[in-house]
């Protein structure tokens, strides 16, 4: 499907949140941690993370539904239950969930967009946490209790926190998306802006992506 648009996530929209009062200090070791989160479109929320300090990998995917739905062309049509999901593994001694929340909720997508995400309508598009750990359930409730109480955005927070059944990785086309297809004009509009956004509001969290073989 070739999407396109008006933006989302300008510089103009973008929000200065607080960060988490409810949050988990930083772990002693290096380890492994997974998140799964939805909010419109996969391609610019993997590129956003795939240049987050502490994030060891981002990949686009399909969450909500069942596993014989989860395909691109079937997601699509908004019935199948699934949201276009991205699935982030980092490092919780470099970066905590709640980090990963505050740069989710600020510059990777509107989180109070119901079932839409700028150019993109439909509940495959909805905004969602879905959460491995009770402790991510713990987290993201609070986070949203407190960015709600502040009135830190004009409208409420419509996130879903749901428990991770499943996540299916999406076909290998979506996978760095934004880094293969710098032209097209949605990535231009729409996704861009995010990625500067994350470079220009967490300079001490931003990274450059390595450029891989397939982009070179």
């Amino acid at each position: 499907m070739l999407r396109s648009g008006a933006s989302c996530n300008s510089s103009s929209d973008v929000v200065a949140l607080p960060d988490p009062a409810v949050d988990n200090p930083l772990a002693a070791a290096k380890a492994q941690e997974t998140a799964v989160i939805a909010g419109g479109c996969f391609w610019g929320i993997q590129a956003v993370f795939e240049r987050l300090k502490g994030v060891l990998r981002s990949t686009s995917g399909y969450s909500g539904g069942a596993a014989n739905t989860a395909t691109y062309e079937k997601v699509c049509s908004g019935r199948t239950g699934h949201a276009e999901s991205v699935e982030v593994v980092f490092d919780p001694s470099q970066i905590s969930f709640g980090q990963i929340l505050k740069v989710f909720f600020s510059v990777a997508h509107d989180p109070t967009q119901l079932n839409q995400q700028g150019p993109d309508h439909g509940t495959q598009y909805r905004s969602a946490i879905f959460y491995t750990s009770e402790d991510q359930k713990r987290i993201s409730e609070a986070y949203v209790k407190q960015l709600d109480s502040a009135k830190v955005f004009r409208q409420p927070i419509v996130t879903q926190i749901v428990p991770l059944e499943k996540f299916y990785p999406a076909e290998d086309y979506h996978q760095g998306y934004m880094d293969l297809h710098p032209e097209n004009m949605y990535i231009v509009i729409n996704d861009y802006p995010k990625v500067e956004n994350l470079r220009k509001h967490y300079p001490a969290l931003f990274v450059e992506k390595k450029r891989s073989a397939k982009s070179i």
